[in-house]
């Protein structure tokens, strides 16, 4: 991968990249360190912090049952759960929010291969704090191809144990730098989701997981798609499939 001047032109250039999601998370994370290393320090400190407090431990595993939602998404409609598994298997994707180059990276990954998750049967949903206004830079960038929901005061990801707050060194930094998750949420609590990908069947069993407090890791559309094919082998009991 080229290395580029500034994390623009990183960014612009490892989402044109062909390497898997990972390997594209992770040259952003050594361009991140090697230009801004303020932001990497403290995002080095916010995961020591939120891994030693076990965050995301307690979240839905491989076999439960996901609980449901009902959330706002585009044009002021709501979505549920049993809305986004009524055809099938849905791939549920929590981010951070517009602001967050890594989920932006992940979340264009995923428009990429949105064909070939629909194709294996899957329907995709990503979940973010913001209000729905501050969306719209990220439909642009995954062409809208799948909702973004609104989880407000993260109500949602706080039910899943989710939820960490940023810290006063990273609120100040981005504070600093224009990034203020007051108004996206519309409170000032700084309180984000742990990135997380749970793939569920159509009766809301859990299949496939992802939770890793380290959000410059994601799961990889290769285990999405693994997941997906597996549930299209052994369908629930009851499907039709």
């Amino acid at each position: 991968m080229n290395q580029k001047s500034t994390l623009a032109d990183a960014f612009a250039d490892i989402c044109t990249s062909a390497a898997p999601l990972n390997e594209r998370l992770s040259a952003y994370a050594d361009r991140l360190r090697e230009l801004n290393f303020p932001f990497a320090e403290a995002y080095d400190i916010l995961i020591a912090r939120v891994l030693s407090g076990e965050v995301g431990s307690n979240a839905p595993a491989v076999g439960d049952k996901m609980p449901d939602f009902i959330l706002p998404g585009r044009d002021g409609g709501v979505v549920s759960l049993e809305d986004v598994t009524r055809r099938g298997p849905a791939v549920i994707s929590f981010n951070r929010g517009h602001w967050c180059s890594f989920c932006k990276i992940e979340l264009h990954t995923l428009a990429e291969h949105h064909d070939d998750i629909v194709a294996a049967g899957g329907e995709l949903v990503s979940i973010i704090p913001e209000r729905q206004q501050f969306a719209t830079p990220l439909r642009k960038l995954t062409l809208d191809k799948f909702q973004i929901l609104s989880d407000i005061d993260n109500g949602y990801a706080l039910s899943l144990g989710l939820v960490m707050w940023i810290g006063e060194q990273l609120k100040t930094l981005m504070g600093g730098r224009g990034y203020h998750l007051d108004t996206y949420h519309g409170n000032d609590g700084w309180f984000i989701p742990v990135p997380a990908t749970f793939v569920v069947n159509r009766d809301r069993t859990v299949i496939a997981r992802y939770v890793d407090p380290d959000f410059r890791r994601r799961m990889e559309i290769d285990e999405i798609l693994a997941a997906l094919g597996a549930a299209a082998t052994h369908p629930e009991p009851g499907s039709s499939a």
